[in-house]
């Protein structure tokens, strides 16, 4: 029999301590931590957002440095946020704090200078045509964002177990299947048969999809609002949304 929607409900929060429960905690040290961790992942869709907007890259970078930084001070505790009211409300934030006078805010704001611009814009350069509009840019950014964790966990994980080689290998192929000379080139580079690199390549996408699962997880607060994030997820990758 499936699990009904109030035992998932349970056994997740039995299991999970996500970010968004830990920031709807309250203001304590650990909910600072964790707003602060949240605004970290969505430092890419503010960034993309902006740059879909037509701001240049070191403006951008200003303007997402500062208003994150703004949202981590301000950001009032909401006893119902979850993880797309959350984005949903970030986003309409942001839209705000353009329409405020942003250049004041930034040019007042005296903290560290941020180092990842050069990154942040090779991401956009390389995902902007697949969205049309600003909005659809950070959604997508977050989709990403979720996915590039769990490609760099994935890749952690197989460093940590011996199994680097493999993973560098095989990651151009987690999105597509090789070529049957494809694979037997990297069984004869591996010293293994071309069956063992099929069955990695399944263990690898497997264990991808559960790490995804993971951080989307982070961001929620239920097992029914992970199974929402999981199809809107897939959704903005495929362009339907």
């Amino acid at each position: 029999m499936a699990p009904t929607s109030d035992s998932r409900s349970d056994a997740f929060a039995a299991t999970r301590w996500s970010l968004i429960t830990r920031v709807r905690g309250g203001a304590d040290d650990g909910s600072s931590r964790a707003l602060g961790e949240l605004c970290a992942r969505y430092r890419y869709p503010v960034y993309a957002y902006l740059r879909a907007c037509a701001h240049a890259p070191p403006i951008a970078l200003d303007i997402a440095g500062s208003f994150l930084r703004n949202v981590r001070s301000t950001l009032p505790r909401h006893d119902t946020l979850d993880g797309r009211q959350f984005r949903d409300f970030l986003l309409a934030r942001l839209r705000s704090y353009l329409v405020a006078d942003w250049r004041a805010a930034v040019e007042g704001d005296a903290s560290e200078e941020d180092t990842d611009g050069a990154e942040l814009e090779r991401r956009y350069a390389r995902d902007r045509a697949a969205s049309p509009t600003p909005d659809a840019a950070f959604q997508r950014a977050f989709a990403l964002e979720v996915v590039l964790r769990a490609f760099e966990r994935l890749r952690e994980e197989a460093c940590a177990t011996g199994h680097g080689a493999m993973y560098d290998a095989l990651g151009p192929f987690i999105a597509r299947d090789p070529a049957n000379e494809e694979c037997e080139a990297i069984a004869a580079r591996l010293h293994t048969r071309p069956l063992a690199i099929v069955v990695a390549l399944k263990r690898l996408r497997q264990r991808l999809h559960e790490l995804a699962s993971e951080e989307l997880a982070d961001t929620v607060s239920s097992a029914d609002e992970l199974a929402r994030e999981q199809k809107t997820m897939s959704a903005v990758l495929q362009g339907q949304e």
